[in-house]
């Protein structure tokens, strides 16, 4: 048995939910919550990312192989570079859920995406400005009904807002579909979706690369009809 750290932001219950059906049978994980006192929702996210190690901490001797943080957000303001040289410092490997996005388009050979933004409109501004950095063209972007003023709206979320945002989205110039943000619920409307296209979000790729990381696997056997997860999730 493999065990994995999720380092989740402080009100987001949905990684936990969405790593139980993700992760495989084997690949057992310990949560440590991000936390951060501002009311303010970038400076909560700058807050995660600074207090990585803190988090980490909290595991003391626990035996992690590896350990992912489950805040796209955060990765979206301070880039990958920053939170390559943050990570280097930590006990065990880190892996982002950004990070694990990028590896699965790359993976994907996905330079052009859809994407399904449940933030406020100033991080999926800094989200749009991540992705072109990477050379990731945004070819439409839709964002579920509601207000979206603070970040921890998302959890509020639930499947079929998911469902609505993806059936509103043009991808017809798209080589995939991301459904952004670690506290969107995604897994029943990937199930449930007709797109002819991939459809990934932060939750999938970040339990592939975790398990990736452990067994090496490719990202194309998490996203086809018959990827193990999806009959976790049925029930």
């Amino acid at each position: 048995m493999s065990l994995a750290g999720i380092l989740t932001p402080q009100a987001n219950t949905t990684v936990e939910a969405e790593m139980r059906v993700l992760l495989h049978p084997g690949v057992a994980f310990a949560t440590a919550r991000l936390t951060c006192p501002s009311s303010d929702s970038r400076e909560r996210l700058l807050g995660y990312f600074n207090r990585v190690h803190e988090t980490l901490a909290q595991f003391d001797v626990a035996p992690l192989e590896v350990a992912g943080f489950a805040c796209t957000g955060s990765t979206y303001l301070v880039g990958l570079e920053a939170e390559a040289r943050a990570f280097a410092q930590a006990r065990v490997p880190v892996i982002s859920a950004a990070g694990a996005v990028v590896q699965a388009l790359e993976g994907l050979k996905a330079r052009r995406i859809a994407l399904l933004s449940p933030y406020p409109a100033w991080l999926t501004e800094a989200c749009i400005a991540f992705w072109r950095s990477r050379d990731v063209e945004v070819v439409d972007v839709k964002t579920p009904a509601g207000d979206r003023s603070d970040t921890r709206r998302i959890y509020a979320l639930g499947t079929q807002d998911a469902l609505d945002a993806l059936a509103a989205i043009d991808a017809s110039r798209a080589q995939a579909i991301l459904i952004s943000g670690t506290g969107m619920p995604s897994l029943g409307a990937i199930a449930r979706s007709n797109a002819p296209l991939p459809v990934i979000s932060s939750n999938l790729c970040l339990a592939w690369r975790l398990c990736d990381f452990l067994r090496a696997e490719r990202v194309e056997s998490w996203i086809a009809p018959d990827a193990a997860w999806r009959a976790r999730v049925a029930p």
